[in-house]
């Protein structure tokens, strides 16, 4: 399994959400860069960053530090956040991002996420957040009228390999992740799925390696230390 330590940035710094609440915001550090190279040397070859502020509002609050990490080299680099254009997928891409995530845009111009699939194939992967079962848009603030899993399905009808799925109520909770929807997704033949939200403990990991899970994202249990990235990495991770 995959193992992507996240970086969720808000006006510069590194911040956590609780279940995606801009209001229940804790600041673990001013520098992103530190960070990413605190991943490196416990052995993380893969990195999840988000802007928040741009999947908020669709701004570059966050450009300057992002392509500060990309610059700094070594690690696979996934981008999320406001990315709702092709002119913001190549700039990421031109900056040595190695994948754009795609998530409000996703579910409000669905031809728009087909196209891009199409053009830009594993570079392009889909956030998929849910609430209650059901997708949320906008910074998770919005909920859609589909179910999580059927819109997966739909991605996967066009043409999408890769998809980032969040259960939002256990992001920043540190309760374990939904190993049962997770089950679920993984028999979406075709379809490459990425655990984020709630994962806290190794046999949790090895769980979801277990039912076919490509990747994990670790976010709050890597920050409290609840997990050590470098013991993931050498007892579930791989390259």
């Amino acid at each position: 399994m995959q193992i992507f330590p996240a970086i969720d940035l808000r006006g510069g710094q590194v911040v956590r959400l609780y279940q995606g609440d801009y209001n229940q915001e804790t600041v673990y550090g001013t520098d992103p860069c530190a960070y990413a190279r605190e991943f490196l040397s416990a052995g993380a070859r893969h990195l999840h960053v988000v802007d928040l502020d741009g999947a908020r509002d669709g701004t570059l609050a966050n450009f300057d530090s992002i392509a500060a990490i990309a610059k700094q080299g070594g690690l696979y680099m996934e981008v999320g956040g406001g990315i709702r254009t092709e002119e913001r997928i190549e700039k990421y891409l031109d900056m040595g991002v190695n994948r754009c995530i795609l998530g409000t845009a996703a579910v409000k111009d669905f031809d728009f996420t087909a196209r891009m699939a199409e053009r830009y194939g594993d570079r392009i992967a889909i956030g998929v957040d849910a609430r209650d079962g059901y997708v949320a848009v906008n910074g998770w603030k919005e909920l859609s009228n589909e179910r999580g899993v059927d819109f997966c399905r739909r991605l996967r009808d066009a043409g999408v390999k890769g998809v980032i799925y969040t259960d939002i109520s256990r992001d920043g909770a540190g309760k374990g992740s939904n190993l049962e929807l997770y089950e679920e997704l993984t028999q979406i033949e075709g379809l490459e799925i990425t655990a984020s939200g709630g994962v806290s403990s190794l046999e949790e990991l090895r769980r979801l390696g277990r039912i076919g899970v490509r990747a994990a994202i670790l976010g709050k249990a890597l920050y409290t230390g609840r997990l050590d990235l470098r013991t993931v990495i050498q007892e579930v991770g791989t390259c």
